[in-house]
């Protein structure tokens, strides 16, 4: 592993005095000398640091995904293994046409996409030429960590920085966009730059990938701006057969093409994604799905669970919607989403 950089060594140094004067329990404050202790923290946070790198994609021409994560999408990633793989968020790498990575002496190479697992939002890329001198990260656990653990959140780039946060909540997650995770980390204060990069515990080992920018970081209806992480948990059984298949078992599931949300009790249809399977079925956006298959649902959890009961993509289900004053019963055939995208060589 090459040294780090004056800059680089002060961030650490900085993170790590962080590290030590933000409150975590008794099993921060059992040290009996903190000195060796930082010493060994810098050289952990060190390590993991130079296995961060920076993602630049290029999404191909007419991609439907370009509508809401844009053409160019730019965010982070961190080698897990000794062949330079890359683990990341999946969506930076959605119907990418080109895709590079920015190494931490500011290399610029260009990557290939491995797998990307709609069930974790995980995404792989690999380098297209070796990279030099980066050990990979280890994988750790959120089962390892408290909530008010101080911990790293790190991205590559030239804009790439190191941020001291901490975990605020550890809970369920279901995103609008027919995404549920059963266990998210939730972090704050806040990082900019959070698409893609890595979360660190004090032994650089490799808690989660950052997501998403929320405001609800508790869960509790108290507002705290942070950012969701999806926990690495989630990869490791799932790993190989990303690597193998480009995807998981578990993602191959029926998908509506609904974006939801949900509130007093109630799902709500935001907004339709055209040439989806929902929309051909004529669900609209303001209409409340009041059950899946004769089910009443009142979350989105419950609604994507009755979805995803179905045993292939494109089996049927009855939607019950209310459109104005009208009830309806609405037949959708799903779909593999990926099979509607334009998808990039290798996968």
């Amino acid at each position: 592993m090459r040294a780090p950089t004056l800059i680089q060594s002060a961030c650490l140094s900085v993170a790590v005095a962080g590290l030590m004067c933000l409150p975590a329990g008794a099993a921060w404050g059992s040290e009996t000398s903190t000195a060796p202790m930082n010493q060994a923290v810098i050289e952990a946070l060190t390590k993991a640091h130079a296995a961060v790198v920076g993602v630049q994609v290029s999404a191909t021409e007419g991609a439907r995904s370009a509508e809401t994560l844009g053409e160019r999408r730019a965010g982070s990633g961190v080698v897990i293994a000794g062949d330079g793989l890359i683990l990341t968020i999946g969506y930076l790498m959605l119907e990418a046409d080109a895709i590079q990575i920015v190494t931490q002496d500011n290399r610029v190479l260009p990557a290939r996409p491995v797998a990307y697992d709609l069930a974790t939002g995980f995404g792989l890329i690999k380098p297209l030429l070796p990279l030099r001198n980066v050990a990979p990260v280890a994988l750790g656990s959120h089962q390892d960590v408290q909530t008010g653990e101080p911990l790293i959140a790190a991205s590559g780039g030239q804009q790439g920085e190191l941020a001291i946060t901490q975990l605020v909540s550890k809970r369920p997650f279901s995103g609008y966009w027919e995404y549920h995770i059963e266990t998210a980390l939730f972090t704050s204060p806040p990082i900019g730059n959070h698409s893609g990069a890595p979360l660190f515990n004090r032994r650089g080992e490799l808690l989660g990938i950052g997501s998403l920018f929320v405001i609800d970081a508790l869960g509790q209806n108290r507002p705290l701006p942070g950012n969701m992480f999806v926990p690495v948990d989630l990869l490791k059984p799932i790993l190989a057969e990303m690597q193998s298949t480009g995807s998981s078992v578990q993602s191959r599931r029926p998908w509506l093409g609904l974006t939801s949300s949900q509130q007093e009790g109630r799902v709500q249809v935001v907004r339709v994604s055209k040439g989806s399977p929902a929309e051909a079925a004529g669900v609209q956006g303001g209409d409340v799905i009041l059950a899946v298959d004769g089910v009443r649902v009142a979350t989105l959890e419950e609604m994507y669970k009755r979805i995803w009961a179905h045993a292939q993509p494109d089996d049927e289900m009855k939607l019950t919607v209310q459109q104005g004053e009208d009830t309806r019963d609405l037949t959708v055939k799903g779909v593999d989403r990926m099979s509607t995208m334009a998808k990039p060589a290798g996968i």
